[in-house]
């Protein structure tokens, strides 16, 4: 497959604008990146103007991606690509590299790997150096959410950062080691007052996604918290579940039935 000159700027355009900055050797109609942010690499690929391909080094991401795009090669698939996406114009294929860029940010360990590099000589001593490394687990784990949840409240679609809580679903505490606290499927993206019910345990989710609310909670209150009505989570991976099942367990305040 050949490639026009206008094409190849196209696809090299997509890769930098996503953070794939480094151009590694074409492979029999592939253009091949890498990022020095991120340990995904990604082809690209097309055919004529309309159906763009992208092939990806990570089964993790891929999952995460889903099944929108899944398709066959339309050549064969580049030595280390495990999956592949098609999507109809370059506007999607933007979409498509930022998502996968953003996921390989956070998965599977890459959250776990980032915090121990970044605490590796710090003291832990004395209680205020352990927070201290608390402190920069908790940044890493909310800069995580951010990426995995796009910047918004996994509830209510709310995209104002400074306004968005990173919300451990089996608390920091309770979490048997770091791999547990910097796992992005234990976090959720929330709204302020979402975020205080949800750590408080007056809300729970369900395995489908539905958010639960305690009985004992007042009408007057659900309206005033925005809870009188059926939320959900936008998407829920099956990395969540078992989180979810702690936090139904021992974190809510009534029954998860």
């Amino acid at each position: 497959m050949v490639l026009s000159p206008l094409t190849i700027t196209r696809l090299d355009k997509v890769a930098a604008d996503n953070g794939f900055d480094r151009e590694r050797p074409r492979e029999e109609g592939w253009l091949a990146y890498a990022s020095t942010r991120v340990p995904l690499r990604i082809w690209m690929t097309s055919v004529g103007d309309t159906q763009y391909y992208l092939a990806l080094s990570d089964r993790a991401v891929a999952a995460e991606l889903g099944n929108e795009g899944e398709t066959v090669a339309p050549v064969s698939m580049p030595a280390g690509a495990v999956a592949l996406r098609a999507v109809p114009g370059i506007p999607a294929l933007h979409d498509l590299v930022r998502r996968a860029f953003q996921l390989s940010r956070t998965l599977p360990d890459a959250l776990l790997r980032r915090f121990e590099l970044e605490t590796a000589t710090l003291p832990r001593a004395t209680e205020a150096e352990r927070l201290a490394v608390q402190r920069i687990g908790q940044d890493v784990f909310r800069e995580g959410l951010m990426d995995y949840w796009q910047g918004r409240c996994a509830i209510t679609g709310l995209a104002i950062p400074e306004l968005l809580r990173a919300s451990h679903i089996k608390p920091w505490a309770a979490c048997e080691s770091d791999a547990e606290r910097l796992d992005v499927f234990n976090g959720l993206l929330l709204a302020p007052h979402l975020d205080a019910a949800f750590d408080s345990g007056f809300i729970t989710v369900t395995s489908d996604g539905r958010v639960q609310v305690v009985s004992a909670l007042d009408a007057s209150s659900r309206r005033v918290l925005g809870l009188d009505v059926q939320l959900r989570v936008r998407s829920l991976a099956r990395g969540h579940q078992h989180y979810l099942e702690y936090h139904r367990a021992h974190v809510f305040k009534g029954s998860a039935a």
